[in-house]
């Protein structure tokens, strides 16, 4: 529980009237003050008493580690229970700051390529510990321009995922519209299902990663459970039905999944449904090493890239190749965590 949530429940212990809840949140979210004793909408007796039992700041993780890199800054945070999750701040010249951040402590599905896969599931984070990672630079007086759910974890399956949309959405905390934040699937049908249902807004990201079923198993065991085959047309009604882009993750992993070949049948593949092709959009990755790919995967050659793409977009395939940069903080998704977790005793 953090601490926003148990301050909550003290104020309904102490018998406070209900707006002071609001007080405070507005004090926070409107006001970007952290430290209870600034509250000055509440009395220096009220505002003691949380000092007391909360400590001096909202905030209940507390940043252990921080990457710096150009357009990239990584965050290593330690919850109260003492697990650690990572967010990205990604910043560009032209002032927008974009934040990826994670849903769940490790990951159960384990991706033969991602450092978060190599943890497993630690537990999920509640909505309360997903936003405040986006509190912590909201305090610090950054702009929240968007948020992805790129970070550790599978969002969609994780419950709490939808109340914490819920939150960020809400005009008196955050105030983000759907259409700045992106969701990232490897393709969890029910949670697919009831985001189109409830957030037919949110960007929406499929990791794919694989043009055919066969190398996506070998790759992703997630295709085991909720194949391409059944999770493409759930992708097609959601474009149907929202009328918006949905992105189609990549990662090119070189001699493996980046030869023309490849390019031709992930074309074939996409061009089955006609009617949702306009609005999907290949977003090729081209691989971030990690001390933990055992030098099995390396991002593939420049000229290799280019002729993916060229492939793509002569079968009528919208799409771009992502520019690489963070690899060396290891901005990858769990980088830093694996890193801890293999480092200690």
């Amino acid at each position: 529980m953090t601490k926003l949530e148990r301050c909550k429940e003290l104020l309904g212990c102490w018998e406070q009237p209900d707006y002071r809840y609001r007080q405070i949140l507005h004090a926070v979210f409107q006001n970007r003050v952290s430290r209870f004793q600034d509250m000055t909408v509440l009395s220096g007796e009220l505002r003691e008493k949380l000092r007391r039992e909360l400590g001096e700041t909202v905030l209940t993780l507390r940043p252990v580690r921080e990457s710096r890199s150009g357009q990239a800054d990584k965050l290593l945070f330690e919850l109260e229970d003492g697990s650690r999750i990572e967010t990205v701040r990604l910043h560009y010249q032209k002032g927008w700051e974009s934040f990826c951040i994670s849903s769940q402590c490790g990951c159960a599905f384990g991706c033969k390529f991602c450092a978060t896969g190599t943890m497993k599931k630690l537990r999920n984070l509640t909505a309360w510990e997903i936003i405040e990672q986006l509190l912590y630079f909201h305090l610090q007086g950054r702009r929240l321009d968007s948020v992805s759910f790129m970070g550790m974890g599978e969002p969609l399956a994780n419950p709490h995922i939808l109340q914490a949309l819920s939150l960020l959405t809400d005009p008196a905390l955050f105030g983000l519209s759907q259409r700045r934040i992106t969701v990232s699937t490897v393709g969890v049908a029910p949670g697919l299902k009831r985001l189109t249902a409830e957030f037919p807004q949110v960007n929406l990201a499929y990791s794919l990663h694989a043009p055919t079923p066969e190398l996506r198993k070998k790759l992703m065991p997630v295709e085991k459970r909720w194949s391409m085959e059944q999770v493409l047309p759930l992708l097609n009604t959601h474009i149907l039905r929202t009328h918006r882009r949905v992105f189609l993750a990549y990662i090119l992993l070189r001699q493996i999944n980046d030869s023309p070949a490849h390019a031709k049948k992930l074309a074939q593949l996409l061009r089955r449904n006609l009617r949702a092709l306009p609005l999907y959009h290949v977003d090729l990755i081209p691989y971030n090493e990690t001390a933990h790919s055992g030098g099995i995967f390396a991002p593939p050659e420049q000229e290799r890239i280019q002729e993916f793409l060229r492939i793509l977009r002569q079968a009528g395939i919208r799409c771009s190749a992502r520019t690489q940069f963070g690899s060396d903080i290891s901005a990858a998704c769990g980088q830093l965590c694996a890193e801890e977790a293999h480092n200690d005793p």
